[in-house]
């Protein structure tokens, strides 16, 4: 009797589970039956992510990582975990450095090595032996710092160790049919002095792009000449003494390391089929996988890092959890989607109710629920809180999560300064919460208070009521005072509903349920709640946000938007911010 790694309901969903990293992965299935049945599997399934470390590691280096991670998760579950798995980080430190990088110190040492691979540029940083082993240590700082299960490969290293000599002897030994791939995809001019092979100049250590003369394929040198001296070189094309240009350099990757899986952006699309056309010219297969669509910017302009128009990493974590960006990163990898702060807090949000709704569903509804993928299938339970006086036993509310667009407006009505302010009116809530028992709570307060003082307060714009909002926000006031200080979020829901059905505006009688006598309460309603006290077209539920707030900081801030307190004070923020601007 064999024993199953997963729970088989999940494994038994899996099958037939349309999430894209399962459809990813029975690619990887099929594939790896067709290698047993040619008597070809290697014994497990090798995934592949690729890093340029002239770079430091970005958003998009996170985002292949972690959806190649997911689509690895779903492949293990897929298969009960009965065939190994290994993911490989690779960097190409090798190549040749071309320009120096804007964001580095030092640029006037960098410019000095221009040329060299980059594991021969010293470390601008002074911390490494190289400038690309400073930014292998980033990436790989970087990498485990969100808990990646990975293998580190340096280009350097597989090169100089002789680990890739017997496929760059298959590359010279089917030379002409490696130009036959390259040469149709290059303008005239180039590919008249086209080389695949890169020689390492024995004198000054630079990456030559030089016309190759002579390929002694039996000797595995090359033979070419210095454009400068004119002096003649016979290099060997082994050990580390030539690299490859990259297209022909990802496809003897793939061949010599035998990658399954390797995911690429969209504008790779043309360079991941020249890299196949070349790994089938040397009798490999080229691995599965897809090309996900490029970030655009808050303009719908593609990101690119010259312009600086693109939202780093860090960016995204001073306002937003991690499992927040993997959640952007998981939603529709093929369409292309806006990266800019505005999207943080609505992630943050869509986590949470993902995270709130797994522990109700069933296996199939689990597979389809981003949570699964970002926790490998192991997502943590719901910090959830329960409101102070509440009633106990069978009718007992459900404990519940705080969702982050309520803390955004509570941390505006609170004109929080730090989360620790924040919590003063979380315990009041709830008296059992605290950080040391919910620290995802505690860590979106401190997201909460960043993202109102540097996105939401500026953005705010209040407005004073009309003549009937008065009538129904003093009516509102004199009931909230009637209900007791530490009022559940239910009753004070309730009774901003009976306000709302008393206005002839609000009253909607095509709502579910709605009678003459009893009619609904139209949007209409709230928006004006939004509009004259959080100066916001939308905002959470207002019973809610109330209950945190408590009853006596409700009336006060009824009493501010009736007496354009709200107005005034935002318009002397304004302008004292755009003072400071000014000096």
């Amino acid at each position: 009797m064999t024993t199953s790694a997963f729970d088989p309901q999940l494994v038994e969903a899996a099958q037939t589970s349309s999430a894209w990293p399962f459809e990813e992965a029975r690619k990887l299935v099929a594939r790896r039956e067709a290698a047993v049945k040619a008597g070809k599997d290697k014994g497990y399934v090798l995934f592949e992510t690729g890093y340029g470390p002239s770079g430091l590691p970005h958003i998009g280096t996170f985002g292949e990582v972690a959806r190649t991670t997911m689509v690895r998760n779903a492949f293990r579950l897929l298969t009960n975990d009965s065939v190994p798995t290994r993911l490989v980080a690779f960097s190409d430190d090798m190549d040749g450095l071309r320009k120096v990088p804007d964001n580095v110190p030092n640029g006037d040492l960098l410019a000095q090595h221009l040329n060299k691979p980059l594991t021969q540029v010293p470390d601008p940083f002074g911390t490494h032996e190289s400038f690309g082993q400073h930014n292998n240590a980033r990436l790989r700082a970087f990498l485990d710092s969100f808990g990646f299960e990975y293998e580190f490969l340096s280009a350097t290293e597989c090169y100089k160790s002789g680990r890739f000599n017997d496929t760059l002897r298959l590359v010279l030994a089917r030379y002409d049919a490696v130009m036959k791939v390259m040469l149709p995809s290059l303008r005239a001019e180039r590919a008249s002095t086209y080389s695949p092979f890169l020689p390492i100049h024995p004198v000054t250590g630079h990456v030559m792009q030089v016309p190759i003369d002579e390929v002694r394929a039996d000797s595995a040198t090359l033979v070419w000449r210095d454009p400068e001296s004119g002096e003649r070189f016979e290099t060997s094309a082994l050990d580390g003494h030539a690299k490859l240009q990259w297209k022909p350099d990802w496809a003897m990757r793939w061949t010599a390391l035998g990658v399954d899986y390797e995911m690429a952006g969209k504008d790779l699309i043309d360079s991941v089929k020249l890299s196949g056309q070349i790994a089938r010219a040397l009798g490999a297969q080229p691995p599965e996988g897809f090309n996900y669509e490029l970030f655009l910017d808050e303009k719908g302009q593609k990101i690119s890092k010259s312009k600086g128009n693109g939202l780093t990493i860090e960016d995204w974590l001073t306002y937003g959890a991690p499992e927040s960006l993997a959640l952007f990163m998981f939603a529709r990898p093929r369409e292309a989607k806006r990266l800019h702060f505005d999207v943080i807090p609505r992630n943050v949000d869509e986590y949470l109710s993902f995270l709130d709704a797994y522990a109700r569903q069933d296996a199939k509804q689990r597979l389809g629920n981003p949570v699964h993928h970002i926790h490998g299938g192991n997502p943590p339970a719901p910090e959830a809180v329960t409101q102070a006086g509440a009633e106990t036993g069978e009718n007992a509310p459900r404990p519940t999560q705080i969702s982050f667009g309520l803390l955004l407006n509570l941390a505006a009505v609170a004109n929080a300064e730090t989360k620790e302010g924040l919590w003063q009116f979380l315990k009041r809530y709830a008296p059992s919460a605290a950080p040391q028992t919910h620290p995802r709570l505690d860590s979106l307060l401190g997201y909460a208070v960043r993202n109102f003082q540097d996105f939401v307060k500026p953005a705010k714009t209040y407005r004073p009521p009309s003549d009937s909002e008065r009538k129904a926000l003093e009516d509102l006031a004199e009931r909230l005072a009637a209900l007791p200080a530490n009022a559940d979020a239910g009753q004070i829901q309730d009774v901003v509903y009976e306000v709302g059905r008393t206005v002839p505006d609000y009253q909607d009688f095509k709502a579910k349920g709605a009678t003459p006598e009893r009619p609904g309460v139209s949007g209409a309603w709230f928006n004006a709640l939004y509009q004259i006290l959080l100066g916001e077209e939308r905002g959470p539920r207002f019973g809610s946000f109330a209950a945190i707030l408590g009853v006596p900081g409700t009336l006060e801030l009824i009493r501010k938007g009736l007496d354009g307190q709200l107005i005034a004070d935002h318009e002397a923020f304004l302008a004292a911010r755009a003072a400071g601007k000014a000096g």
